[in-house]
């Protein structure tokens, strides 16, 4: 995995994840990317899927209304046009991906605790998980 950050399309499986979701917006690409976190359980989650599955997730989140501060500007171009009845049922799905891929079997998270930036890539993972969950009505 080619990564220049630790923000998660700051990578290359994340941005061709971007690129393929710019050719094909639909809930069903996400929820693709998402389902293949939770086939993998009770394995050990490969980096390029738990990847996909963290990008699928911000989209996921951007399409609910709460995007990421550094969201891809090209992605928000096409977050309209979707249809959000059809994004809301993967709210949970991504919140389970995003702490499936925060467990102690996932090659990301390896990864990221041998760098100097985990505890940044930690905090954007546990900010994601607050995005998606579900607005409390005051």
């Amino acid at each position: 995995m080619g990564a220049w950050g630790y923000y998660n399309f700051d990578n290359d499986t994340a941005a061709d994840f971007a690129e393929d979701f710019k050719a094909e917006p639909s809930a069903g690409v996400l929820e693709q990317a998402l389902a293949a976190v939770q086939e993998s359980a009770g394995d050990y989650l490969d980096a390029d899927l738990a990847s996909e599955a963290l990008a699928a997730a911000e989209i996921v989140a951007a399409i609910l209304g709460r995007p990421a501060r550094n969201f891809p500007n090209d992605l928000l171009s096409i977050i309209p046009r979707l249809d959000l009845s059809h994004v809301e049922p993967l709210r949970q799905p991504a919140q389970q991906a995003v702490r499936t891929i925060l467990s102690a079997d996932s090659e990301l998270r390896e990864l990221w605790e041998d760098s100097d930036e985990f505890e940044n890539w930690e905090g954007l993972q546990r900010q994601l998980l607050k995005r998606l969950d579900k607005p409390t009505v005051a």
